[in-house]
């Protein structure tokens, strides 16, 4: 059957225990007591997991858009081969290529209008319940209730980070800034908002003698981002990444090449290896270390706070790299994933629902969501399959990852997630901004050209205004905040609707809200040309990097 789960990649838990649960005990209110542990819900044990109500949920509702052969929206991810991307899938700008489990959108909820349910919540109470926090539950519970087989929260988020954007609980996560990806779910107008954390294994974290060193550590992280955020075009000994202030003394490496061990700003040339009690391990470009962790919290719009983040949590999603794919084994699996596609099999992740699903280069993914009260409960299997089709499935991704690549670079790029003062900066490669270049393509301000406001606002009358989107490039009296933040209408009405399908706790049938349903959607799709080729619509230069400094 097509979309059938494998049952070896259900391992234990095909039978669920209740600290797989625990979590769905947390109460909407807060601070409160750890709970007891709930029973799980009813897609625990007894029920089918080869029948998802989505055969194939890494298909996402976004690859349904009508193109009309002129509104190409899907180059931001599918694109040419690059670094030790493999997938080279730009072909499907110009092919509909589902396999037959897919050819029928599942995403039902695209279709559904929500104006109702929008117009039954007041603003008084979405803007109450969008302020609170539903992720300290949570946290109190892990810290009563540790699950050695899979990550339990650890940050601490009341604590908050400090200037340098390090947790100040001590939990060595570390909070940095980046550009989302264009005409994404994290474009705050398209209704949610997100921050990023970054964790490196202990190693990485101390000096040679084992102690803790935030210098160390500092030096480890800028390395990194020396590996993950330059584009395939410049070779090692080229690299010139800005960095936050390094000091090379503690670090024993010369870092920008000037030949002494002082504070360095730039890190020029990659280094052979990271520093301090990691100093064994080799260096490799689009290649995050063993043990690398990443969290990732999405949350409502609230355009009075700090990057928009409302203290309440949409999701919470956590990765960690299990395996250390080498670079014949990363192009064993995408020509595996090749021949799968080519067999019309529908791809399958091993793993369950309590500790995460993980993909063909060593990544696991695990992810809470809100229950129908607001409490973050881990998601179902079926859930987490819906984050696998992006991570590791499309060309546009560095070791399976979107946001360090999109780090801003020097110091201020470290801290809270927040778009204001960042501009819009080419992708790697090309010459004008990225999001002009993305409207300009897609023709709208999501991928269905259903954003009403940005319609209005850069495509007045259905012309493109590019005069109004240039200010926000670099040295524009405009930032990215400007740009893609929504008003406070717009951002009430979404949470609102978000609210609504949080009530309903059908999101097997999609995530994404609308204020009315699109109508650049498609329900069926028959395999074959999308238009796009015939309009010379077709673009293989989408590069996940990007051009922060220009010569």
């Amino acid at each position: 059957m097509i979309g059938a789960i494998d049952p070896r990649m259900l391992g234990r838990a095909g039978v669920w225990t209740l600290a797989a649960w625990m979590l769905v005990a947390c109460q909407r209110e807060t601070p409160a007591p750890p709970q007891p542990l709930a029973a799980p819900p009813a897609d625990a044990p007894g029920r089918d997991l080869a029948a998802f109500v989505n055969p194939e949920p890494t298909v996402l509702p976004q690859c349904y858009t009508r193109t009309d052969g002129v509104a190409n929206s899907c180059w931001a991810c599918h694109t040419t081969r690059n670094g030790r991307n493999e997938k080279g899938d730009w072909t499907l700008q110009e092919t509909y290529a589902f396999s037959p489990a897919a050819m029928d959108n599942h995403w039902r909820n695209v279709f559904v209008d929500r104006s109702a349910a929008i117009a039954a919540i007041s603003d008084a109470e979405i803007q109450a319940y969008i302020d609170q926090d539903n992720y300290r539950p949570l946290y109190s519970a892990a810290r009563q209730q540790r699950d050695a087989t899979a990550y339990t929260p650890d940050l601490d988020y009341a604590q908050g980070f400090d200037a340098q954007g390090y947790a100040r609980d001590g939990s060595g996560w570390r909070a940095f800034r980046y550009k989302p990806l264009p005409g994404g779910g994290f474009w705050p107008t398209n209704g949610a908002s997100d921050d990023l954390l970054i964790r490196l294994p202990a190693p990485f974290r101390q000096d040679a003698a084992g102690r803790p060193s935030r210098a160390i550590y500092s030096a480890n992280l800028a390395i990194l981002e020396a590996a993950m955020t330059v584009a395939d075009t410049v070779p090692d000994d080229r690299i010139r990444r800005r960095v936050e202030p390094l000091d090379e003394a503690a670090a024993g490496v010369d870092l920008d090449g000037d030949g002494r061990l002082a504070v360095a700003d730039h890190i020029r040339g990659l280094p052979s290896h990271y520093v301090g009690a990691a100093a064994a391990q080799p260096v490799h470009r689009w290649r995050y270390p063993l043990g690398t962790e990443f969290l990732h919290s999405v949350r409502y719009v609230d355009v009075d706070r700090p990057g928009m983040l409302s203290a309440r949590l949409k999701e919470l999603r956590y990765s960690v790299k299990r395996i250390d794919a080498d670079d014949v084994e990363v192009r064993g699996a995408y020509r595996s994933e090749r021949d799968e596609k080519a067999s019309g099999l529908v791809p399958r992740f091993r793993g369950d629902a309590r500790t995460g699903l993980r993909n063909a280069f060593g990544w696991v993914y695990q992810g809470w969501i809100e229950d129908a009260d607001g409490a973050l409960r881990p998601q179902t299997l079926e859930e987490h399959y819906n984050c696998m089709g992006c991570h590791g499935g499309i060309g546009i991704t560095a070791d399976s990852s979107f946001g360090f690549p999109r780090k801003q670079p020097g110091a201020e790029g470290w801290g809270w997630q927040r778009l204001a003062g960042m501009p819009d900066v080419p992708m790697a490669g090309h010459r004008e901004p990225e999001i002009l270049t993305w409207l300009r393509r897609a023709r709208g301000g999501d991928a269905y050209r259903s954003n009403d406001e940005i319609l209005q606002r850069f495509f007045p009358e259905g012309v493109y205004d590019e005069a109004a989107v240039r200010r926000a490039a670099p040295g524009g009296d405009r930032d990215l905040r400007w740009l893609i933040a929504p008003s406070r209408a717009r951002a009430t009405a979404l949470n609102k609707a978000y609210l609504a399908l949080v009530r309903a706790q059908d999101f097997a049938y999609g995530r994404d809200v609308f204020l009315r349903p699109p109508e650049n959607v498609h329900r069926h799709i028959d395999n074959g040309d999308t238009g796009l080729r015939a309009q010379n619509r077709v673009y293989s230069d989408g590069r996940i990097w990007l051009d922060w400094d220009p010569d």
